[in-house]
């Protein structure tokens, strides 16, 4: 098999997907804008090639180097970078280079469309709010008048939190619509819960061979917007509930041969039309892992191995390890260097160092949303994931 991986050394653990590839007898491929000298060793290993290109937003020369792949090893079986930013390249790519494995450019284009999921979930029977695409201010305000405030604002195609708004008056709502912008957004009635998400791999006919459940802050946009701090966690179990909407969902938007992450509300207060409290309602489907080291607290969470179960899933179309009853909640913890902590780091290592399964510095690409400086510990309840946070995060 011929594996091409798109961007294999960003995030830096991304390379686990390329060992594991590799481990299964693939030619993995890599074509990434970082010099080949400064990718980690274990990437190194992990590639039969590696292709480095100035740009990987020039089309031209991602396009020149899957072709010297195609012309040096054959006919390429798969390509991927498991990266949101890319998606819509690499449809295109295998479009190019008839590569069936997964999505062209016409189905990737429909699956990151906010306003084209509607339909998709309508088709699974999972619950959504209201939502209209607005390219006017008079739309949105026909639209406002229909729902009432608050709204949510977002843009149809996106990444992470980049755009996304609450808008609690007529007055925000002309200020953000008033204005040409470059690019479409869509307008949902505002939803009071919880945001908890549902990952697995799927196999070719889109039944999990792995599932996960994480819980996050309330609001992303205003992490990033107020710049405040994270937490958030993997958790051991998954409910049922979720479940069951993840999988419908994931046949109704036609997911197959592919690691999804899907977020939905939970809900805090009844919503008419929507559900009761502890309802869960679909947000947005993303036909990619959880952005950032969130595979990692995966795997710390279900003592698992998600970069080889997708390898396992790619290679052979089943999971070939076994599940662990070494269950756990994997807590993140991001501090902002803008803040002061009340807990010094080395007090942090002290209270928590056996806990802990990962710590460091994030890149700046991703501290928007994920802060500057992580702590990441394996806890057993959710009392002792709740002190875990407020210890790191307590600020002066």
């Amino acid at each position: 098999m011929n594996f091409v991986f798109v961007s294999p050394q960003f995030p830096d653990t991304y390379w686990h997907f390329c060992a594991a590839l590799r481990s299964n007898g693939a030619n993995v491929l890599g074509i990434g804008d970082t010099p080949y000298d400064a990718i980690p060793d274990q990437l190194k290993a992990a590639l039969t090639e590696y292709y480095w290109t100035p740009s990987l937003e020039d089309y031209d020369q991602v396009f020149r180097a899957v072709g010297y792949f195609s012309w040096k090893y054959g006919k390429i079986d798969w390509l991927e970078s498991n990266n949101e930013y890319w998606l819509s390249q690499d449809a295109r790519l295998r479009d190019d280079f008839h590569i069936t494995t997964g999505a062209g450019a016409q189905q990737m284009a429909r699956w990151q469309s906010k306003a084209e999921m509607k339909p998709l979930y309508a088709a699974a029977g999972v619950p959504t709010a209201r939502q209209v695409r607005v390219t006017t201010l008079s739309a949105a305000q026909d639209f406002a008048r229909e729902v009432g405030y608050p709204l949510f604002v977002k843009p149809e195609r996106g990444v992470g939190s980049g755009g996304a708004a609450k808008i609690s008056d007529a007055a925000e709502l002309e200020a953000f619509f008033g204005s040409e912008r470059d690019e479409a957004y869509v307008l949902e009635e505002f939803v009071t819960g919880d945001i908890c998400s549902y990952e697995a791999i799927l196999d070719s006919q889109g039944n999990p061979l792995f599932e996960n459940q994480n819980e996050f802050p309330p609001s992303m946009s205003d992490v990033v917007k107020y710049q405040l701090d994270v937490a958030y966690h993997a958790c051991p179990t998954v409910d049922p509930k979720l479940a069951a909407l993840g999988r419908a969902a994931a046949k109704g938007f036609g997911l197959a041969s592919r690691f999804v992450h899907m977020e939905f509300f939970r809900l805090t207060q009844d919503k008419p039309g929507l559900g009761s409290v502890g309802d869960y309602v679909g947000l947005e489907v993303n036909v990619r892992p959880p952005g950032g080291y969130t595979p990692d607290m995966i795997n710390f969470a279900h003592s698992a191995d998600t970069y080889q179960i997708w390898a396992d899933m790619v290679c052979f179309d089943e999971r070939r390890t076994p599940e662990s009853d070494d269950l756990y909640f994997a807590c993140y913890a991001g501090r902002r260097d803008c803040h002061e902590y009340v807990h010094s780091e080395a007090e942090v290592f002290e209270r928590y160092g056996q806990a802990m399964a990962m710590s460091g510095r994030i890149p700046d690409a991703l501290s928007d949303d994920l802060c500057n400086q992580m702590y990441v510990a394996r806890l057993r309840t959710e009392e002792e994931r709740l002190e875990f946070e407020q210890f790191v995060l307590e600020q002066r």
